[in-house]
């Protein structure tokens, strides 16, 4: 959970009316929709809940443990609180609106600190571990994790960057299976000089992305198809590459 960008860890800052309205320019605190207070050493958060209107807010890489402010955020529907010191979520009950959260790099030891978030009918995404940022929470240790999660959950579209449901999930699926044969393929190395096979997406691809709800059901049926040739031109591919691995080692 450890990792850089914290270095405000060593404060005591509590979120002021004058803070908020130095950082926005805003002279109501009800006007603020969009606040970003990342890396600023926070372990208080004050007057927070007076930002009534507030839609979009990044808390990440401070020293939150409390919560309880956040409760009278009613419109929020993006919610980051990464790399913080956060072991209970109750406040965020009443944050009906909530559709993406990110809890990634705390402090929740069980999937039961997660049932007050079960009724929040909006939320879509939540994300509890991040391995690029090498975040995580002590309960993502547990085995049954991910079954637990579902369990309370039932609706989630998306867990931990992974596509839980929705007319794409089958579709992720398999293009992440092929990329990761295809990596294993490159791991060989290059065969007699030339250059090894190239990965057929970028590391990129696998980040999170905002898709379409109106995604075309037969649009995705055909892009499934296609994918499936590409798996068997795939399998066809290694063989011939394993064949001229065993020529050259018999020449050699």
């Amino acid at each position: 959970m450890e990792a850089a960008g914290r270095e405000g860890r060593d404060q005591n800052v509590k979120i002021t009316a004058q803070m908020l309205k130095s950082k926005t320019g805003q002279f109501d605190l009800e006007s603020i929709m969009l606040l970003k207070l990342k890396n600023v050493g926070i372990c208080n958060l004050g007057c927070i809940g007076d930002c009534v209107n507030l839609e979009r807010l990044d808390l990440s890489g401070n020293n939150i443990s409390n919560l309880t402010p956040l409760a009278s955020l009613k419109l929020l529907t993006v919610l980051n609180l990464s790399a913080n010191r956060i072991s209970k979520l109750d406040p965020l009950h009443s944050c009906e609106n909530l559709q993406n959260l990110n809890l990634s790099g705390n402090l929740i030891s069980s999937v039961d600190v997660l049932r007050p978030l079960s009724e929040l009918k909006n939320l879509e995404t939540i994300r509890l571990k991040d391995t690029v940022c090498n975040f995580t929470n002590p309960v993502c240790m547990n085995t049954s994790y991910r079954r637990a999660m579902l369990e309370i959950f039932p609706k989630i579209k998306v867990l931990d960057g992974e596509r839980m449901s929705g007319s794409g999930r089958d579709l992720y699926q398999v293009c992440k299976d092929m990329d990761s044969s295809l990596k294993d393929m490159c791991s060989r190395g290059p065969i007699g000089g030339r250059p090894g096979p190239m990965k057929w997406v970028e590391d990129s691809y696998w980040k999170l992305k905002p898709t379409s709800k109106t995604q075309s059901d037969k649009a995705v049926e055909q892009f499934y198809n296609i994918l499936k040739e590409c798996r068997e031109l795939n399998n066809k591919a290694a063989d011939i590459i394993a064949n001229t691995e065993r020529n050259i080692s018999n020449v050699k």
